[in-house]
């Protein structure tokens, strides 16, 4: 951990001041060799604009709209999906009201997913925007089926909000079944040890726990409880597989 051996450094020569200076700079390396091809640092984090419940759930209701409208026709069991899902996290009184809003925009021909996400890039945290893709594919999913009109659209959404490909295979391995699912899930292949599948569920779990989603919007909270628990499924299912 670069940051904690920068900060006591910083300590030594210029106290206090010293440290805080040399845990900035330490976090600033930290993050450009972490890997995770988000282009995030601590900088980013403390001069990022905070969004509203408001304003995020505008923003979030109009990706929905998009991913529904992907396939060419608008599915009521879709639609139901995020009324549901809304009543279910805010009570039936509120959940209304943002669907009534939500009903609006869907009939909007000309929302943008480029602007909304420029938006959301510069007031959300990565963690956020990995349980947006979790939450646009629950939606797609909603049906019974994720098209690939739906996986294409959500692929360019995730494109806009900086995602990696590794995370947005792996949020879509949750979704979109094949054999290797749970290798998908964790980032890994088949092929994998097992002592790097344990490091591959370790170094999943740490990135997908819900205390990172930090968010004034209860349904990405809730949503992040469950990816989190696709994460840990995964992993069972590969010990299962192989007697670990």
């Amino acid at each position: 951990m670069i940051k904690w051996f920068a900060a006591i450094l910083g300590y030594s020569f210029l106290r206090f001041p010293g440290a805080i200076l040399g845990f900035l700079v330490g976090s600033f390396i930290d993050n450009l060799s972490s890997g995770h091809g988000n282009g995030n640092t601590v900088f980013s984090d403390i001069t990022r604009q905070k969004v509203s419940p408001a304003d995020f759930e505008l923003n979030l209701l109009s990706l929905c709209s998009l991913v529904i409208k992907a396939d060419g026709k608008v599915s009521q069991t879709e639609m139901n999906y995020v009324q549901q899902y809304f009543v279910s996290t805010y009570g039936k009184e509120r959940a209304n009201a943002i669907f009534r809003t939500f009903n609006d925009i869907n009939k909007k021909s000309e929302i943008s997913a480029q602007r909304i996400c420029a938006y959301l890039n510069q007031r959300t945290r990565y963690e956020v925007r990995l349980q947006l893709l979790h939450f646009l594919f629950g939606i797609a999913q909603a049906d019974g089926n994720v098209s690939s009109s739906e996986v294409d659209k959500i692929k360019e959404i995730a494109g806009y909000l900086r995602v990696g490909v590794r995370d947005f295979d792996s949020i879509k391995a949750m979704f979109v079944k094949s054999a290797d699912t749970a290798y998908k899930i964790l980032e890994i292949e088949k092929t994998a040890t097992d002592d790097e599948v344990k490091k591959a569920y370790r170094t999943m779990a740490k990135k997908y726990h819900p205390d990172k989603v930090i968010t004034e919007n209860e349904a990405i909270k809730k949503g992040a409880e469950e990816k989190f628990k696709r994460v840990q499924k995964a992993y069972e299912n590969i010990q299962k597989e192989r007697g670990i």
